[in-house]
């Protein structure tokens, strides 16, 4: 049997395979999955639903994709079985933080080379290419929906706790270097990122008026619409406080209700930038209120000439 060469494959799962290797033992091999298990940051349970869901499991699996800044893709999974979690965890560091591209060349026969077979039953074993098989599905998603231009990548996430997978970012909006590798004495940790499509809805002729309730604002999204306002002077804008819908999320505690947010605006300031950097530029202005509590953004960032040609 003809497998991929170990050195076509992300670094870190080169590295966990040739940990595998090494251990000589079926019983060692199985305790090292345990250790991945019960070391995996547990997925937020907003999370577990039915499109991120693995089919074909005994055990229940659930695996989230999303992009960073760079574009790379990064995971996070779940189970209610140790030993699932294990495997989930082996792809989630084996995988997370490279590029779509890498992701997709990725051979299911790999598994081979982890010589896990005597540790696996054959459910279980194809439960697991299910997972990547899932991840790959998700990865290949997230680039097509980056590639459509229009879409919003949607939401910047605080969150406690320093997991592997998590985001650091240093100096927000100076060099806009973000990925699950980078840090700094600046670093605001669990910044992350869910490709979503802009339905291409459009600002009404009222702008900042359409749906927004501007009224109900409170002290946090008044202040964000001013900074926006005076920073990109934006020809329309909308802030819109959908806190509401996250009730009972642990990042609503401690921060006066005031979490989620949708904005979008129509700027010149984007003009000639890609729509990363557009969101780059408006988390750098909103910095502050992502350290104090402002838990996730949807933006939706156009130019004059995109919300006139659509």
């Amino acid at each position: 049997m003809s497998l991929q060469p170990i050195d076509e494959l992300p670094p870190k799962l080169q590295e966990i395979i040739r940990l595998f290797q090494s251990v000589q033992e079926p019983k060692a091999k199985y305790e090292q999955l345990l250790f991945y298990g019960k070391n995996l940051k547990p997925l937020d349970s907003e999370f577990k639903t039915r499109e991120n869901k693995v089919e074909g499991c005994l055990s229940q699996v659930w695996v989230r994709a999303y992009l960073d800044f760079e574009k790379n893709v990064v995971f996070e999974a779940d189970s209610d079985s140790v030993l699932t979690k294990g495997l989930a965890a082996l792809l989630v560091q084996g995988l997370s933080g490279r590029p779509v591209e890498e992701v997709l060349r990725v051979s299911p026969d790999f598994v081979v080379s982890l010589e896990l077979q005597q540790s696996l039953t054959t459910s279980r074993n194809n439960g697991f290419l299910n997972m990547l098989k899932l991840m790959q599905k998700k990865t290949l998603e997230l680039y097509m929906e980056a590639e459509k231009g229009s879409g919003a990548v949607e939401s910047s996430k605080l969150r406690d706790g320093s997991g592997e997978n998590e985001g650091k970012i240093e100096n927000l909006g100076s060099n806009g270097d973000v990925g699950a590798e980078s840090s700094g004495d600046n670093s605001v940790k669990g910044l992350s990122f869910d490709a979503k499509i802009d339905g291409g809805e459009g600002l009404g002729p009222e702008g900042s008026e359409k749906g927004s309730n501007s009224k109900a604002l409170g002290s946090r999204g008044i202040r964000v619409r001013e900074k926006l306002e005076r920073e990109l002077s934006p020809v329309e804008l909308e802030v819109e406080d959908i806190s509401y819908q996250h009730a009972g999320h642990a990042g609503v505690r401690g921060s006066n209700g005031e979490t989620h947010f949708n904005v979008k605006v129509v700027s010149k300031e984007f003009e000639g930038k890609s729509l990363v950097k557009r969101h780059r530029l408006i988390y750098n202005l909103l910095q502050e209120e992502l350290q104090s509590g402002l838990h996730a953004l949807s933006i939706v960032a156009k130019t004059l000439d995109e919300v006139d040609g659509s």
